[in-house]
């Protein structure tokens, strides 16, 4: 949406009447108006591949590689235990040291 706006500032802008009257103005409008136009050119490519990339390739390894899709799932699973036991520590390293939280936390 940003890059519709600044193509259509651009255009506004070469509708201008100052862009008649002063060459060196309309050299520079005419050059933002280019610059905004391949920029939205770029964004609209890139979202188009984006939702390929997400969409396609997705699938495709989804369904073509179960185990890798498996293999992400059990990461996340890990990392989410690792997170949960990490704090746990943390928790025992700031309480005074006992024997039985020194028990806990060597655990």
């Amino acid at each position: 949406a940003m890059s519709k706006s600044a193509v259509k500032i651009s255009s506004d802008l070469l509708a201008n009447p100052l862009c008649e009257q002063e060459p060196s103005f309309l050299e520079m409008v005419t050059a933002f108006d280019t610059a905004m136009k391949r920029m939205d050119s770029f964004n609209q490519e890139k979202v188009y591949w984006d939702c390929w990339e997400l969409g396609v390739l997705g699938v495709l390894f989804s369904s073509v590689f179960p185990s890798l899709n498996m293999a992400v799932k059990r990461r996340e699973q890990t990392l989410q235990d690792y997170k949960r036991l990490q704090s746990k520590v943390e928790k025992y390293e700031e309480k005074e040291r006992t024997g039985p939280v020194l028990a806990k936390l060597h655990q």
